[in-house]
């Protein structure tokens, strides 16, 4: 009877533990902090030290990220100076030593002021598909070509523009931003 009587206690205690559970995550509001992140701030608080994007493709889908808060999304100028990190942390050394990162958010800054002046933004970007990425060897490194394209919306007109990405693995294993450059309309690939 005892033994009864602590099993039923032990199932009511578990089923108050429970319910309480229940009720607390039903009735839990979100933060503000947690449902009003611009994207700005999404992308400044990704944490590339420890989430670095696996594939030549993904480094260049969060750079156009980085790319479309530049011109197309309010920042601070203190935002403005992370987001500019972020860009150099996907960028290889030898690009990286070619544009010192003073000498790098004063180009991004007049392109961003003439994008202003112009009335540009960027309406949407598309990175190729995973299939479409082009691995090579080059002088003994890894090498990856991507593929993106933009429309820019320039007073209710759209045009759209083409770049390559060319990505070098590093010592560590991570893909970097060694050069872009702007292309023509990419030619279907036929095998």
């Amino acid at each position: 009877m005892k033994k009864a009587g602590i099993v039923v206690i032990a199932l009511i205690c578990i089923g108050v533990i429970c319910g309480g559970f229940f009720y607390v995550s039903k009735h839990h509001k979100p933060s503000v902090d947690d449902t009003k992140l611009t994207e700005v701030q999404k992308v400044i608080g990704k944490n590339l030290e420890t989430d670095y994007p696996e594939t030549p493709r993904e480094v260049v889908k969060f750079y156009n990220r980085i790319l479309k808060c530049y011109y197309s999304e309010e920042h601070t100028d203190e935002e403005m100076d992370e987001l500019v990190d972020q860009a150099l942390a996907l960028f290889d050394d030898d690009l990286k030593a070619n544009n010192p990162k003073d000498q790098y958010k004063t180009s991004v800054e007049t392109d961003i002021a003439q994008y202003q002046a112009d009335s540009k933004t960027i309406a949407q970007y598309d990175v190729c598909d995973s299939n479409d990425v082009l691995y090579k060897k080059d002088n003994g490194s890894d090498v990856a070509y991507v593929s993106a394209s933009y429309f820019i919306k320039e007073n209710g007109s759209y045009s759209k523009t083409y770049q390559t990405y060319v990505l070098r693995k590093d010592e560590d294993g991570k893909w970097k931003i060694l050069v872009f450059y702007q292309t023509e309309a990419p030619d279907t690939v036929e095998e």
